[in-house]
């Protein structure tokens, strides 16, 4: 967390940057070196969102694995424009496909959760459909990821899912495994 000002200030001047990545998925440390965008949060990490010299495409950098970080002299080089609050404004989390057109999820919760989800909405396009003593029914408009999956799946019994169908399959193949 160390380079939060490093970062700020390549974003806000519009320096290239290189630094060294490690990644869990095979346990290797990568170099690279990116055109910095903007900062996200999200469950209390920090991501930079930076678009890679030798890749297309916006790329997403959780800070707590990156090291030797250096602020190059080169002006940052950006081939696309991004409107970050944009691009994640159907977005659960810090992955946006934004191949697809986001779905229409409907969720019911017991009521007891529902009060929790009311005073604290999943998403901002959150809107209630029932409110009983029954449920607490939502109606969501985002991209099926996989971190708007985990966060389905912590809610365990006290949530249904209704639509779409294929969030639900997706669901209890995963608790099935």
């Amino acid at each position: 967390m160390g380079f939060l000002f490093g970062l700020i200030h390549s974003i806000k001047n519009q320096f290239q940057i290189s630094f060294n990545y490690y990644k869990f998925e095979d346990d290797e440390i990568y170099e690279h070196t990116v055109n910095p965008i903007a900062l996200k949060e999200f469950k209390h990490r920090w991501y930079l969102l930076a678009t890679d010299i030798t890749e297309e495409g916006l790329r997403t950098f959780a800070l707590d694995r990156l090291s030797e970080l250096e602020i190059t002299k080169k002006k940052a080089i950006y081939t696309n424009e991004y409107n970050i609050e944009e691009y994640f404004r159907n977005c659960f989390g810090i992955f946006s496909p934004n191949s697809d057109k986001p779905d229409e999820i409907i969720l019911s919760f017991n009521p007891y959760q529902g009060k929790y989800i009311k005073t604290f909405p999943l998403h901002h396009s959150q809107e209630v459909i029932a409110d009983n003593d029954n449920e607490f029914r939502i109606r969501l408009k985002l991209y099926l990821t996989f971190d708007l999956l985990m966060e389905l799946l912590s809610y365990g019994e006290t949530l249904t899912v209704i639509a779409p169908i294929k969030l639900k399959e997706e669901m209890k193949n995963v608790l099935a495994n």
